[in-house]
């Protein structure tokens, strides 16, 4: 997998967890005025930590633990996040090794090697998943895919960078876990990749023939992803800003590969890439978790005690791109769009910030300024610009810091090209007018309390706490620097808040001045529709395919043949017993034969406020309360459903009560750790139906009001909650036709990069009612009704209106509101007790009587009104193909596989984890090239549908689908009891992740609204466990009978030509245009 600086660390990194998805804290209370506050007061105490004298004991001795094959280089305890660490350096290889111990059962491991590319070929992503394809001590075709089958991971991937590749997993399981590390480690260091070039071919590029007379084409896993990643405007527009500020280091080169320059990889330059970058002394190691410091050092030394330190990872040090630039510089490139697509530009304007290392103070600064620029849509530079009506959505993402250099780049997209100096212009004089002005101290408070409260509460939701650790510490330890100051945050925000006490806002009108007004070191790329580029490149890689044809001898064209049927053999032959045999594996005996439960009590008719409360009361929430607030929104039309996604997003963007948008927004900041509306609709288990399939039918439909607060806090949360609900600002035209313009921007960038879900969303609207809903509110029709909506804002905003206070009346009818309400509180019972006046209050003052005259339908045993209306609607089921620009395809086919009425035992979700992680992996990705290949089973409904992403091809895939259940009736005739535990096991694993404290709360409140007892949850793991030979003949001859095609409809996602050659082809589909 390969993540671009713009994505991986907006989520994980620490430095700026203030960009994830609930930009949103503060412990303190915050005055109305706006007068300053000093900031010394402005300070949130710390969590308390829930630790014991003997696990902090067994923390700080693990600091001292020796290996004589070590050094200890130094230890530092980042009390922040109870992490007691230790650098070791290997005496003989010289690798570096930071052991992290934490009172944390979800172990991480991690090795990290400085791979900084010279060109674009894509070597570093090429190798990073080449070595994942076998290694000395474990020799199948692909150990990582094996370790898919049968491991109980919480995590196991890679990422390639642009000047590094990261190897991490992470499991609960400590066999599970060491296992994991030990393959790890071989294949880094002991891949098979190096010495077969039939490695290099799978999953880089190499050219295919099938015969003399047929057209000569370029294959590759690799090759086709980057071909995917290409087709995107967004991508593109990101690869040109990044380019643009680098020409004269390795960020100018991109890591992941251009497809136009990947055929130029040789088989010997991946090998010496592997050989001089892949050498532990060019490594960086990270362990983090529960499990002893000396087993670590152990596994390490078996492996690194064959290597010397040859003394030259300094040759992969990144080098500094200085700040050259006399002048700002401006470059303009074509990006794929079809003539039925709005003819609109792109444009970035990108700083590169530094070109010296920022220290941890600065680094925060600039966080928190970022925050203020660009992170709510209060936030003054993403105001101004959505405002403006120049574009439609937001470019650039503001910071990137994860890198040796910083980055900081903003534009729009959606732009008239009459308009595009306009953009340019505004985010200058934004920028220059904010220098002059200033930020106010309200909009400083929000920002730095919504990013205290994300740092101390570090909560990764199910991702690794580790990893997030493990990233952090990575963006300076890759570059020489100590890994743990820049997962450390106390000294740097202690430091921030006395510099913003001393001297206000010049604190970030300084560093916007210095970093950006300032700086010439900048670039504006402009990204122009091209409607005939998609056809273009199409017919430039056809001409030199057809001129490398052309100049090759008959002998050498057989050559081509030959080895295109030789990697065809090797990637369908089956690896040998024993050598699947060398892979560790768990024992069903090493699985957990219960199911996990957390505490759960419900009570009707809460302090005689007619309102269910659902309290799930945990150990410790470190002083915070998780709130939701259920609202039930059945009685709203089918018809207007497609609107509750905008009437959510109004809720929190346009103001409420006293408060305009910008006000609440700060307000959310100063007081809370986020605010969200949504809206969701989920299937439930019918009463006395058990685990039978249903034609989902029985469904709850709620908006659900989410948040989080310290509970000195709950009552302003609460307060919150209830204005955003009652009295958010409706009637805001300008506001609404921005989100909307805004939604279908981001909507059909979605599609086209996306694709793959799309299509199971549009196959799952054919068969059940649920899935049809579903649909109508996030797939493919949802946009259709974008643009309608966005079409009735512009020029008829009253109809618009009625609709939007429609709903909310609706949902809110005295007589009938509360008798939906549920209220779903997580929290320790310090909390619960401490806020318990607070909630009383709030849920007496919410709309509706607390006796309701009227009652909801029990949804668990009769219809939703929802369905009634789908059912009505729901027309027959068809083919379709969905034309996007595209340079790849994205293959969807399903069908109903249980009918209504019927049984579906647990063994049904081993067996289709099986079908995906084995036949359809080998099949569509390994040999037909796609970047993944896989399948759905959808539980409750019944429905089997099979996806392919990022796949070159199309007919293919569908025939590799039709032909998955004869496969699957061999495989399970000759089905080992060892490949039979491996599945098993994996499908454990997938039932078992690990869960924050509020996710846990979250999980279990879910179980009890879908009407899914313990004893059902037990009797499906049961049946996972218990999962024989047996049901996977039986599963077979299913498929053989139900998934033909003749049975299955298709949905597919790709280029207009494509599309068009699958029906020559003898495939009926009926063409779509989507964008």
């Amino acid at each position: 997998m390969r993540f671009t600086t713009s994505i991986v660390y907006v989520m994980l990194s620490l430095a700026i967890l203030s960009r994830t998805s609930q930009r949103a804290g503060a412990f303190v209370v915050q005055a109305k005025s706006t007068s300053r506050i000093p900031w010394s007061t402005r300070s949130c105490s710390a969590l308390a930590s829930t630790a014991s004298s003997d696990v902090l004991e067994k923390l700080t001795s693990s600091m001292s633990v020796t290996h004589p094959a070590f050094d200890i280089v130094d230890s530092d305890v980042v009390k922040e996040y109870g992490a007691y660490c230790t650098m070791y350096q290997h005496k003989k290889s010289g690798a570096q090794v930071l052991s992290v111990a934490a009172d944390d059962d979800n172990k991480v491991f991690g090795i990290t090697f400085r791979t900084p590319p010279t060109d674009s070929t894509g070597v570093a992503h090429i190798l990073e998943h080449s070595v994942l394809c076998g290694s000395r001590k474990y020799p199948t075709k692909e150990p990582f895919v094996e370790l898919i089958k049968g491991s109980l991971n919480t995590f196991l991937n890679a990422f390639t960078y642009p000047d590094r590749t990261c190897y991490p997993v992470a499991s609960q399981n400590t066999k599970d876990f060491y296992n994991l590390v030990n393959v790890y480690l071989d294949a880094v260091l002991h891949p098979r990749a190096t010495s077969d070039p039939y490695v290099h071919a799978q999953e880089g590029w190499h050219l295919e023939l099938s015969s003399r007379s047929s057209d000569l084409v370029y294959k590759g896993v690799v090759y086709n992803e980057m071909k995917g990643v290409y087709s995107s405007p967004d991508s593109l527009l990101g690869r040109e800003s990044q380019r643009s500020l680098f020409p004269d280091n390795t960020y100018g080169v991109d890591s992941g590969g251009d497809p136009r320059v990947i055929p130029t990889l040789s088989f010997e330059d991946f090998r010496d890439f592997h050989a001089t970058k892949y050498d532990p002394s060019n490594s960086r190691i990270f362990f983090y978790g529960d499990d002893e410091v000396e087993k670590r050092l152990e596994i390490l030394d078996e492996y690194l005690n064959e290597f010397e330190d040859k003394g030259t990872a300094s040759e992969t040090k990144v080098s500094w791109q200085k700040k050259t630039f006399t002048e700002p510089k401006r470059e303009t490139h074509p990006y794929p769009t079809t003539p039925d697509q709005p003819q609109t530009h792109m444009v970035n304007v990108n700083w590169l910030l530094n070109d010296s290392p920022l220290s941890s103070d600065e680094l925060l600064a600039l966080n928190v300024l970022d925050h203020l620029l660009l992170s709510t849509p209060s936030s003054v530079l993403r105001k101004t610009l959505m405002e403006s009506g120049l574009g439609d959505s937001i470019t650039g993402g503001g910071l990137s810091d994860e890198l040796l250099q910083a980055t900081f780049s903003i534009g729009l997209k959606g732009i008239k090209q009459e308009d595009v100096s306009k953009v340019e212009d505004l985010i200058h004089e934004t920028l220059a007018k904010i220098t002059m002005e200033g930020f106010e101290d309200d909009a400083i408070a929000a920002s730095m309390n919504s990013i205290e409260f994300q740092l101390r509460e570090f909560n990764t939701g199910s991702f690794p706490r580790g990893l997030s650790l493990m990233l952090g510490s990575m963006s300076n330890w890759i570059y020489e620097r100590d890994p743990t100051s820049n997962i450390k945050f106390e000294s740097a925000l202690a430091a921030l808040k006395s510099d913003l006490e001393s001297r206000g806002d010049s604190v970030f009108t300084g560093l916007l001045k210095r970093f950006l007004i300032e700086n010439t070191h900048r670039s504006t790329i402009e990204m122009v529709p091209d409607t005939a580029l998609e056809k273009k490149q199409v017919d430039e890689e056809k001409a030199i395919l057809a001129e490398i044809k052309s100049n090759l001898s008959d002998n050498e064209l057989d050559e081509i043949i030959e080895k295109t049927a030789e990697l065809k053999r090797l990637q369908a032959l089956e690896d040998t017993p024993e050598a699947i045999a060398t892979i560790p594996s768990l024992t069903l005996s090493d699985l957990d034969k219960e199911v996990k439960e957390y505490p759960i009590a419900v009570t009707d008719n809460y302090a005689d406020t007619g309102i269910t409360v659902v309290t799930n009361k945990m150990v410790s929430t470190s002083g915070i309360l998780y709130a939701t607030l259920a609202v039930d929104v059945s009685d709203v039309p089918l018809s207007d459903v497609p609107l509750i996604p905008l009437f959510t997003r109004i809720a929190m963007e346009t103001g409420a009560g006293p408060y305009d948008d910008v006000q609440l927004s700060r307000r959310i900041g100063t007081y809370t750790g986020g605010v969200s509306v949504r809206m969701s609709t989920s299937g439930v288990m019918e009463d006395d139906a058990d685990d039978l399939v249903t034609e989902g039918t029985k469904l709850t439909s709620k908006l659900y009001v989410k948040g989080k607060a310290t509970k000195d806090n709950a009552d302003k949360l609460l307060e919150i909650f209830n204005l955003v609900l009652t009295d958010s600002k409706l009637d805001s035209q300008a506001k609404i036709i921005e989100m909307l313009k805004e939604t279908r921007s981001r909507v059909e960038s979605s599609i086209q990069g996306s694709g793959h879900s799309y299509a199971n969303s549009r196959l799952m609207s054919r068969y059940s009612v649920n899935g049809f809903i579903g649909e109508q509110t996030s797939g493919i029709t949802y946009l259709k009704s974008v643009k309608q909506y966005l079409d009735m804002a512009e020029n008829d905003f009253p109809a618009l209106l009625a609709k939007l206070e429609g709903i909310r009346s609706t949902i809110l009818k005295a007589n009938k509101c509360r008798d939906g309400m549920i209220m779903n509180l997580v929290a320790d019972e310090d909390v619960l007790n401490e806020s318990k006046d607070d909630v009383e209050k709030f849920l007496n003052g919410l709309p509706g009587d607390a006796s309701p005259e009227e009652k909801f339908t029990n949804f668990y045993s009769e219809e939703h009104p929802w369905a009634t209306q789908a059912k009505a609607v729901m027309g027959d089921v068809k083919n379709e193909g969905f034309v996007v620009p595209t340079q790849v395809n994205y293959v969807g086919q399903g069908a109903r596989l249980y009918d209504v009425g019927e049984k579906m035992k647990g063994s049904a979700s081993v067996i289709a984890r099986h079908l995906r992680t084995g036949y359809l992996w080998d099949t569509v990705r390994v040999i037909g090239g796609a970047y993944g290949g896989f399948c759905t089973l959808s539980g409750g409904t019944g429905i089997f549908t099979f996806l392919s992403y990022r796949d070159p091809n199309f007919v293919g895939s569908f025939e590799a689908y039709e032909a998955a259940a004869d496969a699957l009736i061999e495989q399970a005739e000759n089905l080992t009891s060892e490949q039979l535990a491996t599945a098993i096991i994996g499908a454990v694993g997938d039932l078992d992740s690990a869960l924050s404290v509020d996710a846990k709360g979250a999980t279990q409140f879910a179980r009890w609204l879908a009407n899914e007892s313990a004893e059902t949850r037990q009797k499906h793991r049961d049946e996972i466990l218990a999962t024989s030979k047996e049901d996977f003949i039986e599963f077979a001859k299913r498929m053989k009978e139900r998934m033909t095609k003749e049975k299955m409809s298709t949905a597919v996602i790709s280029s207009k030509g494509s599309i068009e050659e699958a029906i020559e082809q003898g495939r009926e589909m009926e063409i779509v245009e989507v964008l």
